[in-house]
């Protein structure tokens, strides 16, 4: 059934009741899962006991978020061609930390990004810097689950006052803190296996049945898309939405380089390489999730333009959640209540994994970087460690909740682009100058980290995405001094020169020994 008067769809008992049958079974996965997380191997990396086909599908679970599943079938539906270029991003992004990333990483660390920043430079003030970046970083990614989860709950259980998606808002984030606190990093890895499992099974299966009704003509699909849309022809062609003018254009390129280097830099990506036993397997990991994501982002493409076909544009952007309910709404005029249900309740599973997942990250970053290793010197007890940990991922997730409240209504793949800017500013040039760069020193870890990181928070502080703009966070507020939505043009090169300005302007010598430890270690894995 669908309501005149509400915009909800389906049957919101039935969408509640396939909500629920996915929590109890993923909680008790998790209980049954979480009886040895007393130490911090079995907390934060699962006992790296995981193989590479397990965590592969586990990163594909981490990675295909709320932007990936709502927000790129919700921009190709209503933009077209200019939407698939999300999933190119997010796809190809996958080749860097392939080639330059994933092994060295593994290898290096043992359960953060801190880890390998910090192994050759001063503890202290790099763990910290590691630290504040994973916090930002999570903090900007939760913010799109937790707005996903909003706009699809309005949608699907008829919840339309801010106060009642503020409500379900919370419901996610207790449910989430909950997989964290008793689950550690194995219990929320069995979480994004079921999660991925049954997100790449329900795109696929959406993709046959829609290919179904158009006789398994993708032309036939694609002129119905085109007559459904409020661009026309033009859905099929680049630039309806980064085409118009040279803003929008240099707006893609930000966005582009972004999603490329964004990706082997994210915390909680790194995070799961060392819930594998050896470099071998992290390769492995990689690419398993490489072709789980290409099947899932092939077939995105397909309902995407399904969704502006049998849908339309216009109800997409009349409905709650606007671009953020395209693929809900095709899955109820292709499979009826019961097909809606089973999407619902995969979405939902989508964002509560991935919230999972950043949580335990953040939580990690602080009580293993800056609590065991700042305040205690590296001699923290395991179980104080594990801990503070714990009663991290209740903070983190009280202020996701409220970060979510207030993003709430935001397109959720726009939201993850700007997380991926922030990683690829603050990370990527100090991960990769670390792991190759002999000269590199702490100076430059601290230039880079603070200034791709700064840049892109002052970039994004005045710019459209805050104020001066429909769809900015405040809208009815105009202080933006910056062009473009995506700053990563300007400030992912910022980082990698003040990296290397830091660096070649220090006085401090990097140590030898240490940097030859370091390439031992890392292309080997034979730890001293």
């Amino acid at each position: 059934m669908i309501s005149a008067q509400s915009g909800q769809v389906g049957s919101p008992l039935l969408n509640l009741a396939v909500f629920a049958g996915f929590v109890a079974i993923t909680l008790y996965v998790v209980y049954r899962v979480s009886h040895r997380n007393t130490s911090t191997a079995d907390y934060y990396a699962a006992g790296s006991a995981f193989t590479g086909s397990q965590n592969g599908i586990a990163i594909t679970g981490d990675y295909l978020s709320a932007a990936s599943f709502l927000g790129i079938a919700g921009a190709i539906a209503v933009h077209g061609y200019d939407g698939f270029l999300y999933s190119i991003g997010f796809l190809v992004a996958w080749l860097v930390a392939l080639l330059l990333v994933a092994e060295l990483v593994r290898n290096t660390g043992r359960f953060t990004m801190g880890d390998v920043l910090a192994y050759r430079m001063r503890q202290r003030p790099v763990r910290a810097a590691a630290a504040t970046s994973t916090l930002v970083i999570s903090f900007f990614y939760m913010l799109a689950q937790m707005a996903g989860a909003g706009g699809l709950v309005a949608l699907l259980l008829d919840v339309h006052g801010k106060g009642g998606q503020a409500l379900v808002i919370c419901v996610v984030g207790l449910i989430m803190i909950f997989y964290v606190l008793v689950g550690g990093m194995k219990g929320t890895t069995w979480v994004q296996i079921i999660k991925a499992t049954l997100l790449v099974l329900c795109v696929v299966l959406m993709t046959v049945f829609l290919l179904g009704k158009f006789g398994f003509s993708i032309s036939a699909l694609l002129e119905d898309a085109a007559a459904n849309n409020t661009n026309g022809q033009g859905v099929l062609e680049p630039g309806g939405q980064y085409g118009r003018t040279a803003i929008t254009q240099l707006d893609f390129v930000s966005l582009s380089l972004s999603l490329l280097l964004g990706a082997a830099a994210l915390p909680h990506v790194l995070m799961r390489f060392y819930t594998v036993p050896n470099a071998r397997q992290a390769r492995r990991s990689v690419v398993w999730a490489i072709g789980c994501m290409a099947v899932f982002y092939l077939a995105t493409l397909v309902i995407g333009y399904g969704a502006s076909a049998l849908v339309g544009s216009e109800r997409i952007l009349a409905s709650t959640g606007k671009e953020n309910s395209a693929a809900p709404l095709l899955a109820f005029e292709v499979g009826g209540t019961l097909l809606l249900g089973i999407v619902a309740a995969v979405a939902f599973a989508t964002i509560l994994a991935v919230v999972a997942g950043l949580t335990l990250t953040a939580s990690a970053s602080f009580a293993h970087d800056v609590y065991a290793n700042i305040f205690r010197g590296g001699k923290a007890e395991p179980r104080s460690e594990v801990k503070v940990a714990r009663l991290t991922a209740v903070v983190v997730g009280v202020l996701a909740m409220i970060g979510g409240v207030l993003a709430n209504g935001q397109n959720v793949a726009f939201l993850v682009a700007l997380a991926f800017a922030f990683a690829a500013s603050a990370n990527l040039s100090t991960l990769l100058y670390s792991l190759f760069w002999k000269r590199f020193n702490t100076t430059g870890t601290l230039w880079g980290m603070y200034g791709g990181l700064g840049s892109c928070l002052l970039l994004v502080f005045f710019s459209p995405v805050v104020s001066g703009a429909p769809t900015s966070i405040f809208s009815g507020m105009d202080f933006h001094l910056f062009p473009l939505t995506n700053p990563g043009i300007v400030s992912i090169p910022i980082s990698f020169l003040a990296g290397y300005l830091g660096t070649m302007l220090s006085k401090e010598q990097a140590d030898p020994a240490l940097q030859k430890e370091m390439a031992v270690r890392s292309l080997t894995g034979i730890r001293s």
